[in-house]
């Protein structure tokens, strides 16, 4: 009879240690899923992977939100605009905490915007304005600097009272209005004369080409081209090159493309504009993370821009000119191409 209370008293412990342990499990599991629910959440949208910079973009800025806690999920729309509004529906069924957009149209998203605004999910306009929205904040370069940059440059090459043309990139980038217009007031005050222009719909360089082929008789009397960005003006001097004008006619870019800066340092292309991507990226995912904690975004480079609907917040960096006397200073020391390529065709 003893044994057998004994036996029951040393089996009901076990199954009451059994339980308590179970108990914690339960408890420890509970504690996880509650932390893995407070992870800031990050839904970012890029209109496509088409321009070289976009995944050194996307890199920086998911690892640095990444170190300061949150998770981001990536969409790449493909350059389709309604592929692009049903990633941002996406977010906010995902209710995440913030939505980052690389827009396509500027002024397609204002509806869809609203509907993130209605779930109270903050919105960051990356690199491109989103006009008509109710957008929390824009964080990109001094697009206008872009602009005066790349005319400088043509006129500190002897462009003044010359020719040229613009071969922008896509009309519904609002970027490339800006770039444009500050380019142009300073081809007025040099008395350079602006003899054509054309638009790559879509960012889609191939059509620069096309415009090359086609217009040689305009080619013959200008002295410069004015190209949107580096990946455009690789179409434009391999046209060129195959017309056997390239380094005869004056091209610039913008990005820092490694091809642009090997063109650079080989004569084909006057210039490119820097824009350092690693702080634009950091910066944006600090303000992500921020915003998603109910943070203020401040700090020295923090100005105002209107973008059609309201005044709103706007971190603004600075763009710098790259040619081929600073492209080591630049480029090279920074990290961004090492001198192994940028210089792989020069003997």
């Amino acid at each position: 009879m003893v044994k057998i209370k004994k036996v029951f008293l040393i089996t009901l412990i076990l199954a009451i240690t059994v339980l308590a342990g179970c108990g914690k499990n339960e408890t420890a599991a509970e504690v996880n899923n509650e932390q893995e629910e407070e992870k800031l959440s990050i839904g970012m949208s890029f209109d496509s992977f088409v321009i070289e910079r976009w995944a050194k973009d996307r890199d920086i800025f998911v690892q640095a939100a990444k170190e300061r806690g949150a998770e981001v999920n990536v969409q790449n729309a493909n350059g389709d605009v309604d592929t692009q509004r049903e990633q941002i529906a996406y977010f906010i069924q995902k209710k995440v905490d913030v939505i980052v957009i690389v827009c396509i149209d500027s002024d397609a998203l204002s509806d869809v915007i609203k509907n993130a605004k209605d779930a109270g999910i903050k919105v960051i306009a990356y690199d491109r304005l989103i006009n008509n929205a109710d957008i929390d904040l824009y964080v990109s370069f001094d697009n206008e600097m872009v602009g005066t940059l790349m005319a400088q440059s043509l006129i500190d090459n002897g462009l003044k009272g010359g020719k040229v043309i613009m071969v922008g990139g896509s009309p519904l980038d609002n970027n490339v209005s800006l770039v444009e217009s500050a380019f142009e007031k300073v081809m007025k005050y040099n008395s350079v004369e602006i003899i054509d222009r054309m638009h790559c719909d879509g960012w889609r360089a191939e059509l620069a080409a096309d415009y090359i082929y086609s217009n040689r008789d305009k080619l013959e009397e200008c002295d410069a081209i004015m190209c949107g960005n580096d990946n455009v003006a690789s179409q434009v001097v391999n046209a060129l090159a195959v017309q056997r004008t390239a380094g005869k006619i004056m091209v610039t870019g913008q990005d820092a493309d490694l091809e642009a800066c090997q063109r650079i340092v080989e004569g084909t292309q006057v210039m490119t504009v820097y824009k350092p991507v690693e702080k634009l990226a950091q910066r944006a995912a600090e303000c992500a993370v921020a915003m998603a904690e109910g943070k203020e975004i401040s700090g020295p480079d923090v100005g105002v821009i209107n973008n059609g609907r309201k005044d709103l917040p706007f971190v603004k960096l600075q763009p710098v000119m790259v040619t081929k006397e600073n492209m080591d200073e630049v480029i090279i020391d920074s990290g961004f191409h090492s001198k192994e390529e940028v210089y792989l065709n020069i003997k």
